[in-house]
């Protein structure tokens, strides 16, 4: 089973409000979803994103793949930066110890 992290589609006609959800992939954009981590408001100045950053990224280590809008959402609103910076760390200490 493919599992996505995408938006599904709320609101009313000409004003959109999605919801950052985890859902199967065969499963239709505004039908059955596996968990709801957060949501995006575009209509609002600034934009409005919320995603529970620790969910995201549990079901990113487990597998799941986030569309490209979502990508593009994480990366801007620092979902992946507590991953990253994990990462970072190792690494940077990795490097000086090989100098």
């Amino acid at each position: 089973m493919a599992v996505k992290i995408r938006l599904r589609r709320m609101g009313t006609k000409k004003k959109p409000f999605y919801r950052i959800v985890v859902a199967d992939s065969r499963s239709p954009r505004d039908g059955k979803f596996i968990e709801e981590i957060g949501y995006y408001n575009p209509l609002t100045t600034p934009k409005k994103v919320v995603v529970d950053s620790d969910k995201a990224n549990n079901w990113i280590k487990n597998g799941a793949k986030p569309t490209d809008t979502v990508d593009r959402l994480f990366r801007e609103n620092s979902v992946y930066s507590a991953e990253k910076n994990s990462n970072n760390t190792a690494e940077a200490s990795e490097s000086e110890a090989t100098e």
